[in-house]
């Protein structure tokens, strides 16, 4: 059975990258101005959501006509952003990944927010990156592996207060049951020099970040 993915647009940074993402089955959620980006490029959203406060009248109108389903919001009476919004659509449906799209851009409160949300994806035991043409960002609490492909550097930060028992395997500078506060810098830049590498935790939450120069 294929999996299920779902994988959210939102109106920050994108490009021709980002269409590579996807895949046959993938559910497409516009998020915004992301809904416009999908349309632009000859793809119809399964679902566009969000306040629409990004795009012309004329653009809402189009984004509607060509959605199989479309949640419009008032862009000032809301408590959520329009990417945490379709988050909880998505994280409802049960997926067994989500993938978060042009969720980094110039507003720097909204990409660190978007990154924030990682943890919900982790709440709901449910795999979630966020990914961009240099970056890709996920929380973890436990242990994953990486593998050798175009992202050549690796680095760890601290969600929480304190993450305790990081090993890493197969970088060029290892660690074992070291710590991490907020602040530190010790897991900056580094890289895999093995064909996989292994990091696992004992407490806390950990981001992963692989990034291309």
């Amino acid at each position: 059975m294929t999996s299920k993915r779902i994988l959210l647009f939102a109106g920050g940074n994108l490009g021709e990258w980002a269409i590579r993402h996807i895949q046959e089955h993938d559910v497409l959620v516009g998020v915004d101005r992301g809904a416009w980006f999908l349309i632009e490029n000859g793809i119809s959203p399964h679902l566009s959501i969000g306040d629409f406060d990004s795009v012309t009248q004329e653009e809402k109108d189009q984004i509607k006509s060509s959605s199989q389903q479309m949640t419009d919001c008032d862009p000032i009476m809301k408590d959520l952003t329009d990417t945490e919004m379709a988050l909880h659509w998505a994280i409802n449906q049960e997926p067994d990944e989500i993938l978060m799209i042009g969720v980094l851009g110039s507003r720097f409160d909204h990409t660190l927010a978007n990154v924030h949300l990682l943890a919900k994806g982790l709440h709901a035991r449910i795999s979630c990156r966020i990914i961009d043409a240099f970056n890709e960002i996920r929380l973890i609490t436990d242990a994953c592996t990486v593998s050798q492909d175009d992202f050549a550097h690796l680095s760890l930060l601290p969600l929480s207060q304190e993450v305790t028992g990081i090993t890493l395997e197969g970088f060029q500078y290892p660690l074992e049951n070291a710590t991490l506060r907020i602040g530190d810098t010790l897991g900056i830049s580094n890289i895999l020099i093995e064909p996989i590498g292994r990091i696992s935790l004992k407490t806390g939450q950990l981001l992963v970040i692989r990034s291309k120069d």
